[in-house]
């Protein structure tokens, strides 16, 4: 198994907070797919690929229908996607993807996260390099074998391919996700989510008193209504 399989498994171990957070995730993605792309998931495939990530969090139909008719207003707002980084306490890099609608409050509230809990925010490029940008799609595991599988997607980008208790995973360099939602799609095979994650390439491991006050700065920055997704290089 990969680094992608040991990443997946010890953050299934932890986070993806509440279910409403996950909800409010999904309909700023919502948002920016149909902004995008427009409201029709036949002919966007970044909007096929959130609802599909939607129904893997139970999010209702009706919310799903109600979030693609608010973004279709032309009198809503956008939301721009801004990466932050930075350092916690104790050398962890740290990535915080965002949306907001108001980067001036968003720059603020993560300035002051880092601040208050010994961090330092950095400048763009300061510590992105430190992790690989990965897309991956969860598929139903029955009637397909994951070896043969990889050995398929190879050719699609595909760099690991396993089984775990949700199905199977399959990870790829980020500028791959198109090829490989294509593909799955034109074999018929169901994507029961898909999404992107950045991987650290290197983790680094502290005591429980230092990793304690990494988490510190890890919860408030999650907490925050405009952080999407949160990585670190802290060794789970």
């Amino acid at each position: 198994m990969g680094r992608a399989f040991e990443f997946r498994k010890a953050r299934k171990m932890k986070r993806w907070s509440a279910m409403s957070k996950a909800f409010t995730r999904i309909g700023k993605d919502i948002v920016m797919a149909v902004k995008e792309g427009g409201p029709d998931p036949d002919s966007n495939a970044r909007l096929r690929a959130v609802i599909q990530n939607a129904k893997s969090v139970n999010m209702p139909k009706d919310n799903v229908e109600r979030a693609i008719k608010r973004a279709s207003d032309k009198s809503l707002g956008d939301f721009k996607e801004v990466l932050f980084e930075g350092y916690a306490p104790h050398g962890i890099a740290i990535l915080v993807e965002t949306a907001t609608d108001n980067n001036t409050r968003t720059v603020a509230n993560i300035r002051s996260y880092f601040n208050k809990c010994n961090g330092n925010l950095g400048t763009s490029g300061s510590v992105e390099f430190m992790f690989d940008h990965t897309c991956n799609f969860r598929i139903p595991s029955e009637g397909i074998d994951p070896e043969e599988l990889e050995l398929e997607l190879i050719d699609f980008g595909a760099e690991e391919v396993f089984l775990d208790d949700d199905g199977i995973l399959i990870y790829a360099p980020f500028e791959s996700f198109g090829a490989i939602q294509k593909e799955l799609e034109s074999r018929g095979i169901e994507i029961l989510s898909s999404g992107f994650e950045r991987i650290p390439q290197v983790t680094k491991a502290l005591n429980e008193e230092q990793a304690a006050d990494v988490e510190k700065l890890l919860e408030k920055i999650e907490e925050d209504d405009d952080v999407q997704n949160v990585y670190h290089s802290m060794q789970e």
